[in-house]
């Protein structure tokens, strides 16, 4: 198992390869690396490549946005500064699925839900997605712990 504390920026992480091929793509949003789900989230069965966006000049708030159905799009943050205590652990298979061998190897990220008046909006710490920094293949982990809530206020964090 995997304790994640460690938050990282996939964008930080631009390999190319010596043949020439690189884990980017060209998209409408312009040059992004592309994040491959190993299974796509729940309730999206056909979605599995996605980009994240910066949506904020610090870089916390992002956008994991479908490649594959521009309509889809989840604003996401690193959880660690607003949740310090947070140290979701991966089971082995999910580690295994996305080649973490290391804390060190991930993104951690969680789905920000808002209201309509953008007033208050939550974090969902069931659910994280992880991301292997190196090969940009992740996961959103369903974790089973009774003390996680889907819905944390962020403001209160």
């Amino acid at each position: 198992m995997i304790t994640t504390t460690e938050v990282h920026d996939v964008r930080e992480t631009n390999t190319e390869t010596s043949t020439g091929t690189s884990t980017e793509t060209r998209t409408e949003m312009g040059d992004l690396p592309v994040i491959e789900l190993v299974a796509p989230m729940p309730g999206f069965p056909d979605l599995t490549r996605f980009a994240l966006v910066e949506v904020d000049d610090e870089g916390v708030l992002s956008l994991f946005s479908s490649l594959e159905d521009p309509d889809v799009r989840f604003l996401v943050l690193p959880p660690g500064p607003f949740f310090p205590d947070y140290a979701p652990v991966i089971a082995d298979e999910t580690a295994a699925a996305l080649a973490l061998s290391t804390p060190e190897d991930a993104l951690l990220l969680a789905v920000v839900n808002t209201s309509a008046d953008l007033a208050s909006p939550t974090v969902n710490l069931v659910a994280p997605i992880v991301v292997n920094i190196a090969t940009r293949r992740a996961a959103q982990v369903i974790l089973d712990d009774p003390g996680l809530s889907l819905s944390v206020p962020l403001l209160a964090a």
